[in-house]
């Protein structure tokens, strides 16, 4: 029997309209399936993008403040107008999501509003805004990921937060805890704090962003710290309540006792869960891991032969290029085109400033594994473009395969890190050694050259500019 689509997509997020906009390119006839009224999920709408429009605008502001005073630059009377500086994260959101929406109907994906639920593995049942059933050939679940709590800690979405709530508030706080140094605790960290809120971040780990290179997380604090943020790591959070006009937040100390803190609010950014509610998984053999995820061979086939799942859904990190990346690869597999994601060569940014960016082996995983590496770092502080800009914190790391050149990690703190990365993932994609890397003409002055002098260092041949 025919069926109304070739291809139907759950979801809207990075993974979800990507694979939309590819399988019609491919000829196939498509939908795609959002249970709220706009497009583009999470990363689009509640998530990176708004995230860094509050960013840059924080940035802005503190740049005035601390860095035109030393470039000869005075101004009078600065101030944030907070309400102006959210409804900026919303036209900045609106302008993209009615960028997918043009995207949609160009490539002639029929969009349905309301929430897909499996009834078979060729049959999806439409409730919410639209009911109907619909008939696919093949489907794919990009329904993406929820913010995590604690256990006993309820959130409230009104004084006990999520990074949802955080980046339309009415008001802006006096004072605000964290809970959470990961990529999203410390990014939000950042952009309140320079605004002129008290932050305080606690993190159970010993350090800072602690799933990326020790050495990181490190300078990342120090950095932070030089700020105004008030960073508590080691800590074990056991309670956080209010009154509906504040929060107390109890927690242990490294040394066990216990401690606490009041805010206007508190932010739980302990992580993201798998969004799988109400997808009928139960009608079809698909099936979920023990932390809620959707199994998936490496071809991102669910047990299933025709539904396929990306993005936060399934294992490895919660990154939206990762799922754009998936998203590329199930229309390829499909087509007949093995195409197999290494995920140790996607990268991670952290949109702090200075910016956070990695590719590759930790050398905590390094020497866990027991695989030899040589080390080349190299400071911002004696980088000539940082000092013209300065922007003097940080530095790039590249770690490299004594015996080959292969360059097994690369790791960045420093200005531009997010942009300088990509020649990070391009050496491990396409096998470029380090002495490759360090031989390279690279502009100058750039942030990017602190890479060229990492390289000579990790090669033995010895930093120029150090």
């Amino acid at each position: 029997m025919e069926k109304d689509f070739d291809m139907v997509v759950i979801g809207s997020g990075p993974g979800g309209y990507v694979a939309a906009i590819r399988a019609a390119q491919l000829g196939y006839k498509t939908a795609i399936v959002e249970k709220y009224d706009v497009l583009g999920g999470t990363c689009t709408n509640v998530g990176c993008i708004p995230s860094k429009a509050m960013l840059d605008s924080s940035e802005s502001y503190y740049a005035i403040l601390h860095k035109g005073p030393k470039q000869g630059i005075f101004a009078d009377n600065i101030k944030v107008d907070f309400a102006k500086m959210v409804n900026r994260n919303r036209e900045v959101v609106k302008s993209n999501t009615e960028g997918l929406t043009y995207l949609m109907k160009k490539n002639k994906i029929t969009v349905f509003t309301g929430k897909g639920s499996f009834v078979n593995n060729t049959t999806i049942k439409i409730s919410g805004k639209e009911e109907k059933t619909v008939t696919s050939k093949y489907f794919i679940i990009a329904t993406g990921s929820k913010p995590a709590t604690l256990p006993g800690i309820t959130i409230d979405k009104k004084r006990i937060i999520t990074s949802t709530e955080a980046l339309y508030l009415s008001e802006q706080p006096k004072a605000m805890v964290i809970v959470g140094g990961g990529v999203i605790g410390v990014e939000m960290a950042s952009a309140y704090s320079r605004i002129g809120t008290q932050v305080t971040v606690v993190e159970y780990a010993d350090s800072l962003i602690p799933t990326m290179d020790k050495e990181l997380g490190k300078e990342l604090q120090k950095v932070l710290t030089k700020q105004g943020i008030d960073i508590r790591t080691s800590c074990k959070v056991q309670t956080v309540t209010t009154d509906g006009n504040s929060v107390s937040l109890k927690y242990l100390d490294t040394a066990g006792k216990e401690q606490t803190i009041a805010a206007d609010y508190c932010l739980m950014a302990v992580g993201r869960r798998p969004y799988t509610e109400g997808l009928g998984l139960e009608n079809v053999k698909v099936k979920l891991d023990n932390k809620g995820r959707v199994e998936v061979d490496d071809k991102l086939r669910t047990g299933e032969e025709n539904i396929y799942a990306l993005g936060d859904v399934i294992r490895g990190a919660m990154l939206a290029h990762k799922a754009e990346d998936e998203a590329i690869a199930i229309l390829d597999n499909i087509q007949g085109h093995t195409h197999k994601i290494d995920y140790l060569r996607i990268p991670n940014v952290v949109y702090t400033w200075p910016e956070v960016a990695a590719v590759g082996y930790t050398e905590e995983q390094l020497k866990e594994a027991g695989i030899p590496y040589n080390k080349g770092k190299f400071p911002f502080l004696a980088s000539g473009r940082a000092r013209a800009s300065d922007d003097l914190d940080g530095f790039s790391k590249v770690l490299v395969d004594p015996k080959y050149g292969e360059v097994l990690g690369v790791h960045i703190i420093g200005a531009r890190a997010a942009d300088i990365i990509a020649q990070g993932v391009m050496a491990q994609e396409f096998e470029l050694t380090g002495a490759e890397l360090g031989k390279i003409s690279y502009a100058h002055p750039t942030f990017s050259e602190t890479m060229k002098d990492a390289y000579l260092a990790a090669t033995g041949r010895g930093a120029i500019n150090i």
